[in-house]
């Protein structure tokens, strides 16, 4: 029977240890700021109708879920975050790989794309809202705005940035393009894919969030605008509240993801 030696049990124990002390101390963080925020609340130290407080917003939980609204804005912006996600992706990696193929239209479209990157997408809004029309379909394209052009510049970069001794080589042995991209340039290039996912993501929920404070009548970017509207801040922190544990969620399932794929 197999048995390690006792450096790397000590390793592993040393290992562990540091894992269950940076998780003990982020939840730590996380409640010190919760109770400290509490705390000034209840002595009057800060504004609630200004700041709210971590138990307001547990009441205002409370109270979505009470008149079956919490489930129905957060479910809607999920499903929207998810649909320009995958949509992002799939275009991006396409184009990312139709750049690496042929590097005369990368040379033509590198600097278009990149200006377009730098290009306040917010900004474009109200024509997205004009020529899509005020609907899911207008916050889909401006969230598949925002995480499109800097999805595709990492997902490309990861590709040129492949040692070209190893295209060299199988160049040599006749390989084409199609064989060197799944051979080579795509299983080396795993690092910038699950990059450009954790970009995407978190970039698709912006997007999202920027759509439904324009054009929606759901979701939570929907509540944050109608909580402010009406001055209820309590609405507004635990929309806010609500999309950091949406945003934590996914962040997460893409690390476990790269886990168990890709380790």
């Amino acid at each position: 029977m197999f048995t390690y030696s006792e450096e790397h049990n000590q390793f592993i124990k040393q290992y562990k240890r540091k894992k269950r002390t940076i998780l003990f101390f982020r939840i730590l963080i996380l409640f010190t700021i919760l109770v400290g925020w509490e705390f000034l609340v209840q002595k009057n130290m800060i504004n609630s109708f200004l700041f709210s407080s971590p138990s307001r917003i547990v009441t205002t939980l409370l109270s979505l879920l009470q008149n079956g609204e919490l489930f129905c804005h957060i479910g809607i912006t999920i499903f929207e975050v998810l649909l320009s996600f995958i949509a992002t992706f799939l275009f991006s990696f396409i184009i990312a790989t139709i750049l690496w193929s042929n590097d005369t239209i990368a040379r033509i479209i590198d600097p278009y794309i990149t200006i377009i990157n730098s290009l306040p997408k917010v900004a474009l809004g109200p024509l997205i809202i004009i020529w899509v029309g005020a609907s899911i379909y207008s916050i889909i394209c401006m969230a598949f705005m925002i995480s499109f052009f800097v999805t595709v510049l990492t997902i490309y970069q990861g590709f040129i940035s492949i040692n070209h001794n190893y295209i060299t080589m199988l160049q040599s042995f006749g390989a084409n393009k199609w064989q060197i991209f799944t051979k080579i340039i795509f299983p080396s290039s795993f690092d910038s894919i699950i990059s450009s996912l954790k970009i995407n993501i978190s970039m698709s929920l912006i997007g999202v969030i920027m759509g439904e404070l324009l054009v929606s009548k759901n979701g939570l970017g929907y509540l944050i605008m109608y909580g402010s509207q009406v001055f209820q801040i309590d609405l507004v922190i635990t929309g806010v509240f609500l999309l950091g544990i949406i945003s934590s969620l996914m962040y997460f399932i893409l690390v476990l993801f790269e886990k168990k794929f890709f380790n």
